[in-house]
């Protein structure tokens, strides 16, 4: 199955997954390890194959991860995971399954060894927004 994402897609998808991240590391803020979560998530993420790999790859066009807190993020964010999830879906269930799976992977190991409440919180809401499609 052929899969066509416009550049706007290929945006929404690489928001979707380093904003997955992003919320994670936002949440273990608390224990003192952000950045250990954005870089384990990070490169958890640039180990992703197919399609869902090569646009995570591509990082010409750079994705707006900006708010003035957690909550202006998440309401960016988990709206892009849901919808990615949608287009997805809709055009190749496999590449959904394989952004799925891609998204989970980063935020598990994003998170080894620090779980806090609010980072399993921020992982539930994660996979419930990726399921919401």
């Amino acid at each position: 199955m052929s899969v066509t994402l416009t550049e706007q897609n290929e945006i929404t998808l690489r928001t979707a997954a380093y904003g997955a991240v992003s919320l994670l590391a936002a949440a273990g803020a608390a224990g003192g390890s952000p950045h250990k979560i954005a870089t384990t998530g990070t490169v958890a993420l640039a180990s992703a194959t197919g399609l869902v790999g090569r646009v995570l790859a591509d990082r010409r066009k750079a994705v707006s991860l900006d708010g003035r807190s957690v909550a202006d993020l998440a309401d960016h964010v988990l709206p892009a995971l849901t919808a990615s999830m949608s287009l997805l879906a809709q055009q190749d269930p496999a590449e959904a399954d394989n952004f799925r799976s891609t998204v989970l992977v980063a935020i598990e190991t994003a998170q080894q060894d620090r779980t806090s409440p609010a980072v399993a919180e921020m992982t539930r809401k994660i996979t419930a927004a990726l399921d919401a499609a």
